[in-house]
């Protein structure tokens, strides 16, 4: 019930839609007894009495009845799907919302596909919990009118019915328990196997480079295999639950039969109350077996509840903590304070007292060994995680005082993957700037030595790039997101590994878009090829989380072992 209050919420600006499909599932089940009692008048009038009128009434009102039936379930049915439509747009909406806005530790933690699932199966899964207590609702209502003629017609006879109650209840009970319990197991393989689509789609190049189509088959099919196994589960319970209510129900009736037969035989009643009667006492366990899978529907819903909620209720440590000062960082001293940060507890601490000072308009390429703590360092800038001890500060202010969107609007990212989105050219470089005009954009790409090729496009800065900006080459991509970083003209910049992964002849364009984009900014190079930080104003060389030695390249060669080994890995001249 606490789950299904929290969705109520998403119901609730459409409550009146849901309150007329309450109405017409009313009138829907009072038409469920009406058709039960008139089984009476049918017998003794129309076929034992041979009474005309009744001929000629009878058949009018079950038109009528109908006829109001139809006009009811129509209500009942639009309008509930109407509301659920409504919530689960909220829903998702608030559930993209909330993913978005939590801390990269959550993205690290959790599979991409598994996210996904979440927000289009789950929310599904709770779209039908509504209409599910709705039908519910219906069928008690049902069961309420049905004993009502069950008790009118024969009060003792009636009263039997109650012996079946609790067991039906007792069933309804466990079915829902069990379906819950293998419903969560289910959505959860959902989860990884839109995890496994996902990399096999996106890795798709490296599955056909080495051969490997039947691994990745094979992998699926035990993943798809295992989410199959829950389904089956909750199909083998809810199929039991339903034949062991219809033997409860033909016990009964077949022991109602003898003893109402023998009423009628006695002439203690007439056959048509007896028939009305055993119609509506047969006709009550149909709602029952209704109320029994849509519990099993809730009970989905309830497991899909659990997730999302889980999500929705998380904390977010950085914006809880969020600033309340614009962040102005243009000539402004960037300061490392005795930092240290560790990813999680259990793990040893990646930065271990890390003091730095770095100028306005200066250039700082981090180097060092794989682990030593660079790409950390870039990605505690922008606040995509905080400092465990220590501060960064920003013209000696510390940087989670800054409102964290503002502090990011001052930094521009330009990473070894340049991730664009299947969109425009002129999207992704106005992207995160708000800047739409064409000029800008134009001199952005000029900037960033993209113009000439993408102007050589059939679309130009209308074309759209494909998926992650698969359409271009590496050299393309980057230069895209240079283009970004020069149109958003922060005052501070990141650049981690930006020609990594490029040929040499793309590198040396790139490297040329680069020092345009550096051009006074003070700037944070991470880079493996040394070759490409040379002659950066300071080189800090980081050993195991802590700076080692801080110096120019000609500096460096003469006073730190670690500079001097990399540099002679690599083919590097003094």
């Amino acid at each position: 019930m606490k789950n299904m209050k929290r969705v109520w919420k998403y119901f609730k600006d459409n409550k009146l839609f849901i309150i007329i499909a309450l109405m017409a599932s009313a009138v829907v089940s009072a038409t469920d007894g009406a058709t039960a009692y008139l089984v009476k008048d049918i017998l003794d009038e129309i076929f034992i009495a041979k009474n005309e009128k009744m001929l000629r009434l009878i058949p009018i009102i079950i038109i009528s009845i109908y006829i109001i039936r139809l006009v009811a379930r129509f209500f009942q049915s639009y309008f509930i799907q109407y509301a659920g439509q409504n919530a689960v747009q909220n829903i998702r909406k608030e559930m993209h919302h909330k993913m978005i806005r939590l801390p990269m530790s959550y993205y690290d933690s959790n599979d991409t596909g598994a996210m996904m699932a979440r927000i289009i199966n789950d929310v599904t899964n709770l779209q039908n919990a509504i209409p599910a207590a709705l039908k519910i609702f219906r069928s008690v209502l049902s069961i309420f009118f049905l004993i009502a003629v069950v008790l009118y017609q024969d009060l003792k006879l009636g009263s039997t019915l109650f012996i079946t109650l609790p067991f039906m209840i007792l069933l309804i009970d466990k079915t829902g328990k069990k379906v819950k319990k293998y419903s969560r197991k289910q959505q959860e393989r959902v989860g990884d196997m839109a995890t496994a689509l996902q990399e096999t789609f996106s890795g798709v190049r490296v599955v056909k480079a080495f051969a490997n189509e039947k691994k990745e088959k094979v992998n699926f099919f035990h993943l798809n295999a295992r989410e199959v196994k829950y389904r089956l589960k909750q199909a083998l319970v809810s199929s039991l639950s339903s034949p062991i209510m219809e033997a409860v129900a033909g016990f009964a009736i077949a022991a109602i039969i003898f003893y109402g037969g023998l009423k009628v035989i006695n002439g203690e009643t007439t056959a048509g109350t007896f028939f009305s009667f055993i119609t509506a006492f047969g006709l009550t366990f149909d709602p029952f077996k209704k109320i029994n899978n849509n519990n099993s529907t809730i009970q989905m819903a309830n497991a899909s509840a659990d997730r999302i909620f889980s999500v929705l209720d998380m904390h977010n440590d950085i914006l809880d903590n969020d600033g309340d000062i614009e962040c102005d960082a243009r000539d402004k001293t960037i300061e490392f304070r005795n930092v240290k940060f560790a990813y999680n507890e259990t793990d040893g601490s990646v930065l271990d007292g890390f003091n730095l000072n770095v100028k306005p308009g200066t250039t700082v390429a981090l180097v060092g060994s794989s682990g030593a703590g660079k790409s950390t360092i870039a990605s505690l800038i922008p606040r995509f995680y905080d400092t465990t001890e220590g501060a960064i500060l920003i013209g000696g202010t510390d940087i989670r005082d800054f409102k964290v969107h503002s502090l990011r609007k001052n930094i521009g990212i330009v990473s070894q993957e340049a991730f664009l989105f299947n969109e425009t050219i002129a999207y992704n470089i106005a992207y995160g700037n708000g800047e739409q005009d064409t000029e800008k954009i134009k001199q952005a790409a000029d900037s960033a030595f993209a113009l000439k090729f993408v102007e050589d496009l059939p679309d130009g800065f209308d074309t759209v790039i494909g998926e992650r900006g698969d359409r271009l080459s590496g050299g393309q991509r980057q230069r895209l997101t240079i283009a970004r970083a020069l149109l958003l003209d922060p005052p501070l910049l990141i650049l981690d590994e930006a020609t990594s992964a490029l040929d040499t002849e793309s590198e040396r364009i790139v490297q040329k878009a680069l020092t345009n984009l550096m051009q006074g900014r003070t700037s944070f190079v991470i880079a493996h090829r040394l070759s490409t930080i040379i002659n950066a104003d300071m080189i800090v060389v980081l050993d195991k989380g802590k700076i080692e030695s801080t110096g120019t390249h000609a500096e460096l060669l003469e006073k730190s072992e670690i500079y001097s080994k990399l540099c002679q890995m690599q083919f590097c001249q003094d």
